[in-house]
């Protein structure tokens, strides 16, 4: 390990756990091949996009015994 580095790890774990949190967060995401960022981002999107028509009344809701009764009939 090089001597900078070591400086660098010494310095992070003298961090508050949530700054050594939000550290670790750049860190693995500057890791992160870019189109998987985009294809998070959209995600992220697609999510909001549907708990706000949740939220608004505008999707169809099933109850989880017929969502489970549905896949048990499926995997048959």
């Amino acid at each position: 390990m090089s001597t900078t580095l070591k400086e660098l790890e010494h310095q992070a774990r003298s961090l508050s756990p949530e700054e050594r949190a939000r550290l670790a967060d750049v860190l693995l995401e500057s890791l992160r091949d870019a189109p998987v960022a985009e294809i998070e981002a959209a995600w992220d999107l697609e999510i909001e996009s549907r708990v706000a028509a949740f939220d608004r009344g505008e999707l169809a809701t099933f109850s989880a015994e017929d969502v489970f009764a549905e896949a048990r009939r499926l995997a048959r």
